[in-house]
């Protein structure tokens, strides 16, 4: 068994996005900016945004954080969200959910410019992800498409089972693993709480990629000896062990799960730590108008 190492794998991406950065600062005088917008003070988005902003230092990029509280109206948020698109300065926009359940997330994402849609999200984005067209590839699956690429996993052919359907991991995965590509190549195999045979299903599995949101769902009877691991779920409890007072686990029961993998990757040090790498990885193709 070997560790996808979110942590070593994210450190040496950003080394070289931080070359790039500076290199582009020099050529064009300016540096890559991106913006967030927080509402409310969800303790897990506070820590998401905040890992962002000081990411984005580390590389050598400017950014922007705008906060609301959860009173502020959906009319609000939207002409916010036009105001940054307008703003020339800005190559990437992010607004960070859940948001409160009187604004529309769909018409919050549809309003932000394509252009600017580091996190993916943009139907047009997805899109043109589909046909296999440039675009902003969602910021986790993007990052676990740069993990297996820095561990040379040849995953042509192999078959991947995808579990959790989510506009913003679930499905987009499923279709990156299927395209030409490698990664890519696969044979996928999308799976979700309302299939019948999941086990089944996920036993067949060169490649698992648990999305699903729940605490050591796939458990080492549902995983076949050698198979490729990768946990994106991060759910919080809790806990008297930890400064932070919680702690956090995947959806993958990793004690039992990993001595019968190839390879697996960790919670926390694993998926995370490469979502805010695709993030960067976005901004600066934005900042240098590579997509459009």
């Amino acid at each position: 068994m070997q560790l996808l190492d979110g942590k070593y794998v994210s450190e040496k991406v950003k080394v070289e996005i931080a070359e790039e950065a500076a290199q582009f600062l020099a050529e064009t005088g300016r540096q890559p900016h991106l913006v967030a917008i927080l509402v409310g003070n969800d303790g897990g988005s506070e820590t998401y945004v905040a890992s962002k902003m000081k990411n984005c230092e580390k590389v050598g990029f400017i950014s922007s954080l705008y906060r609301y509280d959860n009173s502020v109206t959906e009319a609000e948020l939207l002409e916010k969200v036009r105001e940054i698109n307008a703003d020339a300065d800005v190559d990437g926009l992010i607004v960070q959910l859940p948001l409160p359940k009187h604004i529309d997330p769909e018409k919050v994402t549809e309003a932000i410019d394509p252009k600017k849609d580091v996190d993916g999200f943009h139907p047009i984005n997805l899109g043109r992800m589909m046909r296999n067209l440039p675009c902003y590839i969602p910021a986790t699956p993007y990052g676990i498409l740069l993990m297996l690429q820095a561990y040379h996993i040849d995953t042509t052919g192999m078959h991947c089972v995808v579990v959790g359907r989510s506009n913003i991991v679930g499905s987009p995965m499923s279709v990156l693993m299927a395209r030409n590509a490698n990664p890519g190549n696969c044979t996928v195999t999308l799976t979700h709480s309302k299939t019948k045979d999941l086990k089944e299903q996920v036993l067949q599995a060169d490649i698992i990629i648990a999305a699903i949101g729940k605490k050591n769902f796939i458990t080492a009877d549902m995983v076949k000896p050698g198979a490729i691991v990768i946990d994106v779920g991060i759910n919080r409890e809790t806990s008297t062990e930890t400064k932070s007072g919680f702690k956090l686990y995947g959806d993958v029961d990793f004690e039992n799960v990993a001595p019968k993998s190839s390879y697996i990757t960790p919670v926390p040090g694993g998926v995370g730590l490469m979502t805010i790498v695709g993030l960067l990885k976005n901004t600066l193709a934005s900042a240098r108008k590579e997509i459009y």
